[in-house]
């Protein structure tokens, strides 16, 4: 019997460019020796995306679509694919074709003759992207991995392979504020690397601006590390040891008369304005904790579904 193969797209007002997408999906799944299906999730879209998408059923039964109530973003859409994914192997992929599908073939045996469970794409280039977006990303994964207890591969996104043993264990995890990327290196088993050329977007504006970015960024340090904490901690230790020294420095020399009390008021301003924002810093990362807390302990669900099209319902085995 074949194994099978997911291809999960999140999509989010993708009219442009969501033709294309499927038409060279479809053009590289037909040459695979695998039954194969295509799980579009349509992340709350408000243009023609989802009318689309409803075009692609009527002719191709392999393609599935979940659609959410509304906009959840990014991270949930795939999540949401992944817990509706019943396949040997999925590919997670981004609807803009700056990944190309036609490297899926190479990935597939990649992990084949690596015997892993887990092919995860490098960039070797970013087309398309001004300096500071390339800079800026760089930067990020390099941070984070100096934040993160486990190491995290560079210059990669969502777009890998990965097999049913890490969609298994993935589906087990209920947090709330995933950073996919990360929960896949935190799971372990092999996971080895697939270089390739990312390619600019084929249509359309990016749906990860600067602001969308820093979210991410901010998500994954928080919920995948606690190092944060630690540096709050030892920025409040120096504090305290610096005020120490420097209250002993100033009664000294008050008794031996090298400092005067009505002199150093620059210097005092700027050691108030100083501890100050080291006490708000660390007020701050400690209520991002806290926060993301009481996220979790709210218990909503991270995505809530508007509808589905060709999936099998439990009751009668008969598609949705």
């Amino acid at each position: 019997m074949n194994k099978s193969l997911s291809v999960i797209v999140p999509c989010f007002n993708e009219e442009e460019v969501i033709n294309e997408t499927y038409k060279r999906l479809k053009a590289v799944l037909i040459t695979l020796d695998l039954n194969t299906e295509i799980i579009f999730i349509n992340d709350g879209s408000s243009d023609n995306t989802e009318h689309l998408l409803n075009e692609f059923t009527l002719t191709d039964k392999n393609i599935k679509i979940i659609s959410f109530s509304r906009n959840f973003g990014h991270q949930k859409a795939v999540t949401a694919g992944l817990n509706h994914c019943t396949s040997d192997m999925a590919v997670i992929i981004d609807a803009d074709l700056q990944d190309p599908p036609e490297v899926i073939p190479e990935m597939i045996k990649t992990m084949i003759e690596s015997n892993s469970q887990v092919v995860y794409c490098v960039r070797k280039s970013r087309k398309g992207e001004g300096i500071f977006k390339k800079l800026s990303a760089k930067a990020f994964y390099r941070l984070l991995n100096f934040f993160s207890e486990v190491r995290l591969p560079v210059d990669t996104g969502d777009f890998r392979l990965i097999d049913k043993s890490i969609i298994r264990e993935f589906n087990q995890m209920h947090e709330k504020g995933k950073y996919i990327r990360g929960l896949v290196s935190w799971i372990g088993f092999k996971q080895v690397p697939f270089y390739y050329e990312r390619e600019a977007r084929f249509a359309g504006e990016t749906k990860y601006p600067f602001s969308k970015m820093l979210k991410l960024a901010t998500t994954s340090l928080l919920y995948f590390s606690t190092k944060p904490l630690k540096l709050a901690s030892a920025l409040g230790f120096f504090s305290v040891a610096f005020s120490l020294i420097l209250g002993v420095w100033s009664v000294l020399g008050k008794l031996m008369g090298y400092t005067h009390a009505s002199s150093g008021w620059t210097s005092l301003f700027v050691l108030i304005i100083f501890f100050g924002g080291v006490q708000l810093l660390t007020i701050g990362i400690v209520g991002s904790y806290i926060g993301n807390l009481f996220d979790e302990i709210k218990n909503r669900p991270e995505y809530i579904i508007d509808k589905k099209v060709n999936f099998e319902t439990k009751e009668d085995g008969k598609s949705e």
